[in-house]
């Protein structure tokens, strides 16, 4: 058993590795800053109490998105909250460091923003695979778990999800 001190330096280390990839993928499936909040906290809460329990250290990433993901559509069930798909980050939000160009920062938080509002336009499991996949960083398998779906149904959506936005980007690129 670990002492109180052991586990909050654990909880703690655990809370900075992941906070900031739960916040972004749960904001980018809700729109909604102070929804995403409760989430990202109510996740932290349940996995301090639930510490203990967990016995494979690796799985904890695989815990938090699951568990964040399970919040998320819970939310959507009891709310019925639509996904407002013209939502942006605030300016005010975006650090700028002096080492790279303005210019090329901002055409990629351009394309970012076009991808997002594209990507918003698909179905949620279309979108929800998408952002699992490049923001979360997890495998197919991963995913297929969360989801409770086969891994080559992820592929699938993966890949048709990529097809649409490259084709509806490209539209917009070549006009």
């Amino acid at each position: 058993m670990k002492t109180t001190s052991q586990r909050i330096i654990e909880f703690t280390l655990i809370y900075n590795r992941h906070k900031a990839r739960l916040y972004n993928y749960a904001f980018k499936m809700l729109w909604d800053r102070m929804a995403c909040e409760d989430i990202i906290q109510n996740t932290f809460m349940k996995l301090y109490e639930n510490l203990d329990k967990i016995k494979d250290s690796s799985k904890i990433e695989f815990w938090l998105f699951t568990t964040v993901r399970n919040q998320i559509y819970t939310l959507f069930r009891n709310k019925k909250i639509h996904v407002d798909q013209y939502a942006v980050a605030d300016a005010d939000e975006i650090d700028i460091d002096s080492d790279f160009k303005l210019e090329e920062k901002f055409d990629e938080l351009e394309l970012k923003e076009i991808v997002m509002k594209e990507l918003d336009k698909l179905p949620v499991e279309q979108k929800e695979v998408y952002l699992l996949k490049e923001y979360g960083g997890f495998s197919y398998k991963e995913i297929g778990e969360m989801m409770c779906i086969d891994s080559d149904l992820v592929k699938s959506r993966l890949r048709l999800t990529r097809e649409k936005l490259i084709k509806k980007i490209s539209k917009m690129v070549l006009k």
